[in-house]
């Protein structure tokens, strides 16, 4: 259940709350929109840095990664304050999210200086290079190769659903390093600088629409990465992998509870449907409150990524239905505009449903989640 706030907690929240009043951009300051996951408007590059320097950007981390030692009731009123204001966290998310997190976990300090600080202070933008065409949620079948020759790997093979890559600065690139290890060993990690000679970005169009560019295919021909640029011990970037997705995943339920509350503001509340759309809103909310307590099972995580995902689905479904023909109308805003927030969490039905399916596959599709509830909670054989 939802306790109310500590003092403590709700000090940091006023303070918190405090500085947007004070810092916030104003609409006519973001005029300018994000055009994929990687390209950040200048104004938003402004507003991260000003996050970074005064503690709030990741409250959970120490001062010098842009925050302030935060403990994890903390970090979860900061991520509510930022969702109640209509406010997106970065617009470069998986470079704050999963990049910059691996590379503070990972990365020698050499590596957070050169690559995760000026990811985190918006002066590079980072991009997640992980799913090919033959590895998607199966990642140890990866094929890309680097070979080891001196103080260089040589890269090649292929990414795709890469997104933002075209935008980005660098690429976190899992490769294998040694073909006749076992399949989850084998493989490491590289930072690529996305301008390196031997790589091609290629972005096409989404379910969402043709112009919609910000999946990627990434080709990688004898391109040549220093040796510097290893992140973690080689061969060992499976480790690496599970620490970048549980990154992702850790309060990936909040980005869900948060599409549900947009679903219950703009959906039509008189179909039967709408009730287990509260419901559901509600039981995940409770269920990610427990993960607050010292008794946290990190195995639960993907209860709340399987019902989060899959309810936001489920309601945009309906939703869709409910509005006939006119659902199809696109583009267009389905909710209210806030120059803070991103706009497919408002754009048209179609596209709101057509995004839903993004969120029951990245992170883990849910076969992953529901084989790691039966394995791990419910104790099932493999």
């Amino acid at each position: 259940m939802r306790l109310a706030d500590d003092p403590e907690v709700s000090a940091f929240r006023a303070e918190f709350a405090a500085f947007l009043d004070a810092r916030l951009p104003t609409e006519a300051e973001a005029r300018e929109r994000a055009r994929s996951s990687a390209q950040v408007p200048p104004w938003a590059r402004k507003w991260q840095r000003t996050l970074f320097d005064a503690g709030w950007l990741l409250p959970g981390q120490p001062p010098e990664f842009g925050g302030r030692n935060a403990t994890l009731p903390q970090q979860l009123s900061h991520l509510e304050e930022l969702a109640h204001r209509r406010i997106y966290h970065s617009f470069n998310p998986q470079g704050l999210g999963i990049v910059a997190a691996s590379l503070i976990t990972f990365g020698t300090e050499e590596q957070k200086k050169r690559w995760a600080v000026p990811v985190l202070r918006a002066e590079i933008t980072a991009a997640l290079g992980m799913s090919e065409p033959g590895a998607g949620s199966d990642l140890a079948s990866l094929r890309t190769r680097a070979v080891l020759d001196g103080d260089h790997f040589t890269v090649n093979g292929q990414k795709v659903w890469t997104s933002g890559a075209h935008d980005a600065d660098i690429l976190l690139t899992f490769v294998r390093t040694d073909p006749d290890a076992p399949k989850h060993h084998g493989i490491s990690a590289l930072v690529i600088p996305t301008d390196t000679d031997g790589v091609v970005r290629r972005p096409f169009g989404s379910l969402a629409a043709p112009d919609d560019l910000d999946f990627n295919e990434v080709f990688f021909t004898d391109v040549r990465v220093p040796r510097e640029n290893l992140i973690g011990p080689l061969d060992e970037g499976w480790r690496v992998a599970n620490g970048s997705l549980g990154h992702e995943r850790t309060l990936l339920w909040l980005s869900f509870a948060e599409r549900l509350d947009d679903l219950i503001r703009d959906a039509p509340c008189q179909e039967e449907w709408y009730a287990t759309l509260l419901m559901d809103a509600q039981a995940l909310r409770l269920l990610g409150y427990r993960q607050l307590g010292p008794d946290r099972n990190p195995a639960e995580i993907s209860v709340l990524k399987l019902l989060g995902s899959e309810a936001v689905q489920t309601a945009g479904l309906h939703a869709l239905e409910a509005q006939g023909a006119d659902a199809l109308r696109h583009p267009t805003l389905t909710g209210p505009y806030h120059h803070m927030n991103a706009e497919d969490f408002i754009a048209s039905w179609f596209e709101r449903y057509a995004r839903s399916f993004a969120g029951t596959i990245a992170g883990g599709t849910s076969e992953i989640q529901r084989n790691i509830v039966a394995e791990r909670i419910l104790g099932l054989p493999r």
